[in-house]
């Protein structure tokens, strides 16, 4: 069992893209983003309410940035902290409440200035998870002497997986691994190699939603217990992993092709100028054997 004073550091990245949530919103009007972010700021709540030493972050990821939502800046510089917990006026903890109204503010702040600028429409999910894990190290180097924590990784992943990624998105999962920090991931659309790859060697939870209106039960079901009570409840049986990687020119997985000896950026079809790093490589052709002159014998 866990002592009562160890933190338990959950943080939340949210898939925020603009092109996908403007095509969600056409395709099913009932499940928007406004609706993901409330079952998020659900799953938050019930994270925080468990105990008073759980802790909480949630950032936000589209194509051009990453951007915390929870802690912000205003909320560390106690700006308006007073001011939303004064006027919750329904029993409600005031933390709880102080939280949902800065999520509010800022999602509706980068929506707002987000504009969609020529062929960036990735996800960038590597920088957000890198930002996650450096979030961690720094509430690891604040705390106190005797202290322990144990910090897990929360992905809602709503566009597709970007092949550019790939080397920074494994350099991540690596660093979580090392770290002996969990990579969850609940996904609402298509399958994700990478995030497959990344549950899988952390040690996390890889789930595909079949019902996109049902995300605050599967996050609260699934997601809100911590890797020591997971072993008690019945959860959805683990997905077959893809490990194929993708290639770097027309992003298909491959399970046999070319490899860039100098980046490691993969390629399905042969190049002697690597597209990533324009490393040229030189071929050795294959030598041509000149055929050997038959000697005449001389007649006596």
């Amino acid at each position: 069992m866990a002592s009562e004073d160890e933190i338990n550091l959950l943080v939340i990245v949210v898939d925020v893209n603009q092109i996908w949530w403007g095509q969600q919103a056409q395709r099913e009007p009932e499940f928007t983003l406004s609706k993901c972010m409330d079952a998020v700021m659900v799953m938050g709540n019930a994270h925080m309410a468990m105990s008073r030493t759980n802790k909480l972050a949630v950032i936000a990821s589209h194509s051009q940035d990453s951007h915390f939502l929870y802690p912000s800046k205003s909320w560390r510089a106690g700006d308006s902290g007073a001011d939303d917990a004064s006027s919750s006026g329904d029993g409600k903890y005031e933390l709880l409440s102080v939280a949902n109204n800065l999520i509010a503010e800022e999602i509706r702040n980068i929506m707002s200035r987000t504009e969609v600028q020529g062929n960036s429409i990735d996800t960038l999910l590597a920088g957000s998870l890198a930002k996650a894990l450096c979030y961690i190290h720094r509430v690891m180097k604040e705390l106190e002497v005797g202290q322990e924590i144990k910090s897990r990784i929360l992905v809602i992943k709503a566009a597709e997986d970007c092949a550019l990624q790939y080397m920074n998105f494994m350099n991540v999962i690596f660093a979580a691994q090392k770290q002996s920090i969990l990579i969850d991931a609940c996904v609402l659309d298509s399958d994700s190699g990478l995030l497959q790859q990344a549950c899988d060697i952390t040690g996390g939870l890889y789930l595909k939603i079949p019902q996109k209106i049902a995300l605050a039960q599967y996050l609260l079901w699934v997601f809100l217990p911590d890797s020591e009570q997971r072993s008690q409840l019945m959860l959805p049986p683990p997905a077959h992993v893809d490990y194929r990687a993708a290639c770097f020119c027309h992003r298909n997985l491959i399970e046999i092709g070319y490899v860039c000896s100098v980046c490691l950026s993969i390629f399905c079809n042969f190049s002697p100028i690597c597209t990533t790093c324009e490393t040229a490589f030189k071929i050795q052709l294959p030598q041509i054997v000149k055929p050997k002159k038959k000697k005449l014998k001389q007649s006596t």
